[in-house]
Protein backbone atom coordinates (compact mmCIF):
# COMPACT_ATOMS: atom_id res chain seq x y z
CA UNK A 1 0.00 0.00 0.00
CA UNK A 2 1.46 3.25 -1.12
CA UNK A 3 2.48 6.10 1.61
CA UNK A 4 -0.96 8.36 2.16
CA UNK A 5 -3.24 5.98 0.30
CA UNK A 6 -7.02 6.03 1.81
CA UNK A 7 -7.93 3.04 4.24
CA UNK A 8 -10.38 0.61 4.13
CA UNK A 9 -13.73 1.53 6.37
CA UNK A 10 -13.85 -1.13 8.76
CA UNK A 11 -17.77 -2.85 8.43
CA UNK A 12 -19.39 -2.97 11.49
CA UNK A 13 -18.69 -6.92 11.93
CA UNK A 14 -14.67 -6.68 10.83
CA UNK A 15 -14.90 -4.32 13.32
CA UNK A 16 -16.50 -6.44 16.27
CA UNK A 17 -14.30 -9.17 15.34
CA UNK A 18 -11.08 -6.48 16.06
CA UNK A 19 -12.09 -5.92 19.25
CA UNK A 20 -12.94 -9.81 19.95
CA UNK A 21 -9.36 -10.33 18.63
CA UNK A 22 -7.86 -8.05 21.05
CA UNK A 23 -9.50 -9.07 23.81
CA UNK A 24 -8.30 -12.98 23.26
CA UNK A 25 -4.84 -11.42 22.97
CA UNK A 26 -4.64 -9.35 25.89
CA UNK A 27 -5.96 -12.34 28.17
CA UNK A 28 -3.24 -14.04 26.58
CA UNK A 29 -1.41 -11.86 27.59
CA UNK A 30 -2.63 -11.67 31.44
CA UNK A 31 -2.30 -15.54 31.71
CA UNK A 32 1.30 -14.92 30.63
CA UNK A 33 2.04 -12.47 33.09
CA UNK A 34 -0.03 -14.37 35.81
CA UNK A 35 2.61 -17.03 35.56
CA UNK A 36 5.45 -14.84 35.21
CA UNK A 37 4.13 -13.04 38.54
CA UNK A 38 3.84 -16.20 40.25
CA UNK A 39 7.51 -17.60 39.61
CA UNK A 40 5.63 -20.49 37.83
CA UNK A 41 6.69 -22.22 34.85
CA UNK A 42 4.48 -21.15 31.86
CA UNK A 43 3.01 -23.81 29.43
CA UNK A 44 2.65 -22.80 25.43
CA UNK A 45 -1.17 -22.69 25.37
CA UNK A 46 -1.50 -18.43 26.02
CA UNK A 47 1.76 -17.72 24.30
CA UNK A 48 0.26 -19.83 21.79
CA UNK A 49 -2.99 -17.85 22.19
CA UNK A 50 -0.84 -13.84 21.60
CA UNK A 51 0.45 -15.83 18.60
CA UNK A 52 -2.52 -17.01 16.77
CA UNK A 53 -4.61 -13.59 17.43
CA UNK A 54 -1.67 -11.74 16.68
CA UNK A 55 -0.98 -13.10 13.25
CA UNK A 56 -4.83 -12.76 12.26
CA UNK A 57 -5.04 -9.08 14.04
CA UNK A 58 -1.90 -8.76 11.77
CA UNK A 59 -3.40 -10.13 9.02
CA UNK A 60 -6.63 -7.80 9.52
CA UNK A 61 -4.76 -4.52 9.63
CA UNK A 62 -2.49 -5.37 6.63
CA UNK A 63 -6.13 -5.98 4.13
CA UNK A 64 -7.50 -2.72 5.83
CA UNK A 65 -4.00 -0.94 5.29
CA UNK A 66 -3.52 0.43 9.15
CA UNK A 67 0.02 -1.15 8.68
CA UNK A 68 3.37 -0.45 6.48
CA UNK A 69 5.88 -3.07 7.01
CA UNK A 70 8.57 -0.46 5.78
CA UNK A 71 8.12 1.88 9.24
CA UNK A 72 8.89 1.69 12.79
CA UNK A 73 5.01 0.14 13.84
CA UNK A 74 5.30 -2.48 11.23
CA UNK A 75 8.34 -3.96 11.78
CA UNK A 76 8.27 -3.43 15.38
CA UNK A 77 4.80 -5.81 15.10
CA UNK A 78 7.34 -8.84 13.15
CA UNK A 79 9.79 -8.16 15.71
CA UNK A 80 6.83 -8.67 18.73
CA UNK A 81 5.82 -11.95 16.77
CA UNK A 82 9.07 -13.45 16.37
CA UNK A 83 9.33 -13.33 19.84
CA UNK A 84 6.18 -14.41 21.17
CA UNK A 85 7.05 -17.21 19.32
CA UNK A 86 10.17 -18.00 20.36
CA UNK A 87 8.09 -17.85 23.98
CA UNK A 88 5.52 -20.58 22.57
CA UNK A 89 8.57 -22.37 21.13
CA UNK A 90 10.22 -22.24 24.51
CA UNK A 91 8.78 -20.81 27.18
CA UNK A 92 11.78 -21.18 29.83
CA UNK A 93 12.63 -17.79 28.24
CA UNK A 94 9.39 -16.33 28.79
CA UNK A 95 10.06 -14.03 31.60
CA UNK A 96 12.43 -12.18 30.46
CA UNK A 97 10.32 -12.35 26.65
CA UNK A 98 7.53 -10.94 28.48
CA UNK A 99 8.84 -8.07 30.11
CA UNK A 100 10.51 -7.12 27.57
CA UNK A 101 7.64 -7.59 25.11
CA UNK A 102 5.24 -5.43 27.50
CA UNK A 103 7.55 -2.56 28.14
CA UNK A 104 8.54 -2.62 24.27
CA UNK A 105 4.43 -2.86 23.07
CA UNK A 106 4.31 0.26 25.23
CA UNK A 107 6.57 2.60 23.73
CA UNK A 108 5.91 1.56 20.61
CA UNK A 109 2.05 1.98 20.97
CA UNK A 110 2.67 5.20 22.77
CA UNK A 111 5.34 6.89 20.98
CA UNK A 112 4.95 10.36 18.61
CA UNK A 113 3.10 9.40 15.44
CA UNK A 114 6.10 11.01 13.58
CA UNK A 115 8.45 8.10 15.43
CA UNK A 116 6.25 5.14 14.75
CA UNK A 117 5.29 5.81 11.10
CA UNK A 118 9.60 6.48 10.42
CA UNK A 119 10.69 4.83 7.62
CA UNK A 120 13.09 1.84 8.51
CA UNK A 121 14.99 2.49 5.22
CA UNK A 122 15.73 6.21 3.96
CA UNK A 123 12.83 7.06 0.80
CA UNK A 124 14.82 7.75 -2.39
CA UNK A 125 12.61 10.74 -2.84
CA UNK A 126 12.58 12.22 0.51
CA UNK A 127 15.43 12.43 2.14
CA UNK A 128 14.76 11.70 5.82
CA UNK A 129 11.91 13.31 6.00
CA UNK A 130 8.95 10.87 7.75
CA UNK A 131 5.71 10.20 5.82
CA UNK A 132 2.23 11.98 6.30
CA UNK A 133 0.17 9.37 7.68
CA UNK A 134 -2.77 12.00 8.65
Amino acid sequence: MAIGAPKQKDSELERWTAVLLRSVHLAGVVWVGAFVVAGQAIGRMPALLMLVSGLVMLAMDLRAGRIAWREVAGAFVLLKLALVAWMALDPRQAVWVFWLLLVGSSVASHAPKDFRHWPTRKPSSSRGTPPSRG
